[in-house]
This record gives structure tokens, sequence and C-alpha cells, in this order.
């Protein structure tokens, strides 16, 4: 891990994200178990049971998730596929809410951990399971996005980062080229018949401006013209470690939050 950034900042070498996936995955994984920091039920999705997992292939400098992004190999504990799921089961049951989450750096780390959570959660009462991901591996492997697939209880949410591939790469770390693998990934969702919601960085005008916003709409535009009026669209939340990379990327923020424009209705997420 040695060669890549932690933090992102102005001279930081750019990578690629589907190998650091692979170095990441030498950390977070092992066998079928997964690195996670946590689960409890949040507010959002009407109420939902969540896994925060640890470790992730893209180091965006708006980033929310907590240090086990950047330093996974001291954060989080291995959880096989059952222990996982008997933990959000639990938190569930708690909050007496029927839906699942894995949420956190990036949760398609882990490939063989995730489809047999995946089959756990199909055979069980649960209603839904959300997967929130950058897109990288989906766009990657299309055998991955075949494989979620055959279940039925899996809806995606897709988060794009940026509108153009230079933002991509200066927000991201990433190499420009891989600003198409999201977009790669939200194609072979809509041909293998996944649930899925974009969403987007694109809601605050201090991290995208109107131009690349209307880039990113164009692109999404042009897989399916539906998609654009139902993004939902992001802004940043001043999170400690948020600011942290913010200030590490020399892309310190004002705040309050001022809008330039209104974000789009948001209908894609279920719940």
């Amino acid at each position: 891990m040695e060669s890549y950034p932690r933090l992102l900042t102005p001279s930081s070498p750019r990578f690629d994200p589907v190998e650091l996936a692979r170095r990441t995955e030498q950390l977070v994984c092992r066998g079928n178990e997964r690195k996670y920091t946590a689960f409890y039920c949040t507010g959002v999705y009407g109420g939902i049971a969540t896994g925060y997992a640890c470790g992730c292939c893209l180091r965006c400098v708006f980033c929310w998730v907590d240090w086990s992004r950047d330093f996974p190999e001291r954060e989080g504990k291995f959880c096989s596929p059952s222990e996982a799921f008997d933990q959000l089961s639990s938190a569930a049951r708690r909050a007496g809410v029927r839906k699942l989450r894995v949420s956190g750096a990036e949760p398609t780390l882990g490939k063989q951990h995730l489809l047999e959570l995946l089959g756990l959660v199909e055979e069980s009462p649960f209603d839904l399971f959300i997967l929130e991901t950058n897109g990288i591996l989906f766009g990657a492997d299309l055998g991955y996005v075949e494989a979620i697939a055959r279940f039925k209880k899996p809806h995606v949410r897709v988060s794009l980062k940026a509108g153009t591939p230079g933002d991509f790469a200066r927000k991201t770390g990433a190499r420009p080229e891989a600003f198409d693998l999201p977009f790669l990934a939200i194609q072979r969702l809509r041909q293998c018949e996944v649930s899925f919601h974009v969403a987007a960085m694109s809601g605050d005008p201090r991290i995208m401006s109107p131009e690349e916003r209307a880039s990113l709409m164009e692109r999404l535009g042009a897989i399916d013209p539906s998609l654009v009026s139902v993004v939902e669209e992001e802004v940043v939340d001043p999170y400690k470690t948020a600011l942290a990379r913010l200030r590490a990327a020399e892309m310190e923020l004002k705040w309050p939050l001022r809008r330039i424009y209104h974000p789009l209705r948001s209908t894609g997420s279920p719940g």
C-alpha cells in the first residue's frame, strides 16, 4: 500500500483503482471473511440496518468515511458472511426494520464474501438489500454484475464522483481513464436488469461547477435519458474526515453551503 496515497494531495501520483482494489483486498479480506467497523441502524431509506466496510479503491477528497478507508490494515474486524448477516439481522430486529445495507468505504471489495452474504439475505425474511458502490469493480468485471443479477433482493446505488476524466482524477486520485468504469457499471447493471439508481456529487457547487455537472448529466443521459431525472444529488457533509481530506487536497470549502442550483428530484432511492 505504500505506493498509494492515504490522503490525496495535489502532488499525489495517479493510480489504477482496479490494482488498488486488489491490493486493498489483501488487507481487508481473508478467505470469505471481510473487515467491517460497525453494524447499526440508520434513518436513511426509511430506516435500514447497515454494515460499514473497510477499505476503498478511490481516494475521494470529499469522502465522509472514517479512517478505515485510508488505513484498513489497522481498523475493523473480520466477519464471515454468516457473522455479517447475523450482525445486520440483529440491528434490523432491534430497530424494527426490514431492510439491510452495506455502505462505508467500498463494499464490493471481497467478491466471495459479498456474494455469500447476498445468498443469506436472499433466503431471509428481509425485503431489500442496498449495496452502495463507486462502480469501479462492477465496471471492470462483467461477471461480477452477472453474479449480482442472480439475486432478487439487491438494489445497487452507484455513486459518481465527477463529470469529466480530469476532474475524476483530481478528486479521486485515480487515472483519468478509470473515469469510464462507473458508467460502464451502470450500463452493465441495466443490461443485467439489476435494480439500481445513480447518485452523484453534483449538488455542491463548491465541488462541481455547473459546466462539469452538465457534462456528467450528458454522459449519463447517453446511457439512458430517464436516469438523469432521478439522480440522487449529493453535497459535502462536514465530517472531520472529509474536512481533513479536503485540507490535504488544498480544497478547503466555505461553510455553510450556498446552493447555486437545486438538486434534481430524487425518486430513485428505494424506501
